[in-house]
């Protein structure tokens, strides 16, 4: 099976994912334009505290025996000649490529640049800002709005924060009013003024804001927590529009194939298989396409293996630090309900290591 290639676009969770669970399989090159992995979780809590700044970096040295790591940008996937084309002129042969570019986030949470020392001149340039301002203003009460307004309340009590959502009530899209009701009391303890059904967009002024309403807030430094935007437009310029949907993301079937195509698959934040863009369904797609990707490239032999579907996550636990040491947990039970755990759950299970230690072994790091 080792003469057979396997091309992954893309280094982030969904994509460490599989090219670790098809090392053996196939010869892997994993293709992203950062020389390490970006332990996306950990990002906001190193935009805001200088002991953080280097956590979220960890090599891919370690990741694959066989396979190998190429750090570049692709621009094309040539399905005539079944090769991956990068900006270089470089062309990668492959038996089965996958798409694993995943989405784009508002700063902090993002990678800038394609180097470490680039990133990290980005995440001192956020530390700085927050030692010195007097109004954070954080837009956006969804997990990443609220955890990063508290990791600011934190380390500035005596900054005035205030976090605006266009919603009705924190964590709205969660289906859960109980956590948002926890997140809300937890951050008002705290002096966070929460502002609800508040729409907002950059004022007249530099450094005010303004609500739906015509509320002006000013405030000298403001963070979008707003959704993010799948890394998909390489695709549109290389001739592949029409395999993505309004949104941008590609359309791929029941077993994360792109359609039409038997040996192009999709995962991760990338594709539409499911609303919930979190680690956890990005690592469940991973497993079930190296099985599907194993499947297609066995298919000639006599023990021949049937693919396997997806079934998009709907429900699934979900953490929202409050710093390091509090948070809360939502846990789907029987029955449609959700269970909200406090703060030693979220803190042992998240809060207080951001799963840096599960990512570390990931790529084959101790987890310290």
């Amino acid at each position: 099976m080792q003469d057979l290639d396997v091309v992954v676009i893309g280094g982030g969770y969904a994509g460490v994912r599989l090219a670790k669970r098809l090392d053996g399989t196939a010869r892997v090159t994993l293709v992203d334009r950062k020389e390490v992995f970006f332990h996306r979780i950990a990002s906001l809590r190193a935009g805001v505290h200088r002991e953080w700044t280097a956590t979220p970096f960890i090599p891919y040295d370690r990741l694959l025996r066989n396979g190998r790591v190429a750090v570049g940008k692709v621009v094309r996937i040539d399905t005539t000649e079944r090769q991956v084309a990068l900006a270089t002129g470089e062309r990668l042969p492959y038996d089965a490529v996958v798409i694993a570019t995943g989405a784009d986030y508002p700063e902090p949470a993002r990678f800038v640049g394609s180097t470490t020392e680039e990133a990290a001149k980005s995440f001192a340039a956020h530390q700085q800002k927050i030692a010195a301002a007097e109004h954070v203003l954080v837009v956006g009460g969804g997990p990443s709005g609220v955890e990063l307004s508290a990791e600011v309340r934190l380390a500035r009590p005596d900054a005035r924060v205030t976090l605006a959502h266009s919603g009705p009530t924190l964590l709205n899209r969660t289906g859960s009013e109980r956590a948002g009701r926890k997140a809300r009391s937890w951050l008002e303890a705290h002096d966070v003024e929460v502002r609800l059904d508040a729409f907002m967009s950059p004022g007249n002024d530099f450094g005010t804001y303004r609500d739906a309403r015509g509320t002006v807030i000013d405030a000298d430094l403001s963070f979008w927590a707003t959704g993010t935007t799948p890394n998909t437009l390489w695709l549109r310029l290389g001739g592949h529009g029409d395999w993505l949907n309004p949104s941008g993301h590609v359309k791929v079937d029941r077993t994360l194939r792109v359609e039409g195509h038997v040996d192009v698959f999709a995962v991760g934040d990338v594709n539409d298989a499911t609303e919930l863009k979190i680690t956890p369904a990005a690592l469940a797609q991973a497993d079930l396409a190296a099985w599907n990707i194993r499947t297609y490239l066995q298919s000639a032999g006599k023990h021949r293996k049937e693919p396997r579907f997806y079934r998009p996550v709907h429900r699934t636990p979900l953490i929202v630090p409050f710093g390091p040491a509090d948070g809360v947990t939502m846990v789907p039970v029987p029955g449609g309900e959700t269970a909200v755990l406090g703060g030693r759950t979220s803190t042992l299970a998240k809060a207080k290591t951001l799963m840096t230690p599960f990512m570390r072994r990931q790529l084959g790091y101790t987890a310290a």
